[in-house]
């Protein structure tokens, strides 16, 4: 194994860790890849996050070839997908944090609460229609939920996120729950006022000049 391959390995290993150290994930339900060569690292199925070592990283090609000592997460269709639908995106955060779960229970998406919003791309994140984890139907409601976005909710389940890097995915993660906490604490006094597509779009424009978002949210 190659030092770059064992890096992004060891990588998928230390945010699986830190998301459900930092609450952000419970047990073995979140999952996490990383783009490499002609498809991807992801986490493995049912495998606590502290059993991990680097060869247990399952690698899964585009074509849905799997290869490694245990399966790959049951998720691995939506985040092949996502690859491939979106060439600039590298890494991918799937969770099933509390206040993000709450929303999509409701299949509510989060709305433009807080300028924050504008580091997911758009005025709104959307919640993709409910379907069986590890379905080509989740995968494809996903996909779409996802279009000029870097995060959506999955109804009935729990959150994406997309990176140019897995630092900048699980970065998205954890501001995700964070706005969709700010939103769920807000409707306990009413409707809450939003800032307008304009408003946002201003942040955007702001934002991509200190790299923290991607060329394609301008």
């Amino acid at each position: 194994m190659d030092d770059p391959t064992l890096k992004k390995r060891q990588a998928i290993i230390d945010h699986c860790l830190l998301m459900n150290s930092s609450g952000l994930n419970q047990g073995t339900s979140g999952n996490i890849s990383i783009r490499h060569d002609d498809g991807m690292l992801i986490s493995p199925t049912s495998i606590p996050y502290s059993d991990l070592t680097p060869d247990k990283i399952a690698s899964v090609h585009l074509d849905g070839r799997a290869e490694g000592p245990i399966a790959p997460s049951s998720e691995w269709r939506f985040h092949r997908d996502v690859f491939v639908a979106r060439p600039e995106v590298n890494a991918i955060v799937h969770a099933h944090p509390t206040y993000c779960t709450v929303l999509a229970i409701h299949g509510r998406e989060i709305p433009s609460v807080h300028y924050m919003m504008a580091i997911f791309g758009g005025p709104n994140v959307r919640c993709a229609p409910y379907a069986i984890y590890g379905s080509q139907d989740l995968s494809d409601h996903a996909v779409t939920a996802l279009e000029d976005r870097h995060a959506c909710l999955l109804e009935h389940h729990g959150s994406i996120a997309l990176g140019r890097d897995i630092a900048q995915a699980y970065w998205r993660a954890e501001e995700l729950e964070t706005l969709a906490r700010q939103y769920h604490g807000a409707l306990m006094l009413g409707d809450p006022p939003l800032l307008s597509n304009r408003q946002i779009q201003d942040v955007i424009d702001k934002i991509a000049d200190y790299g923290l978002s991607d060329e394609d949210t301008k």
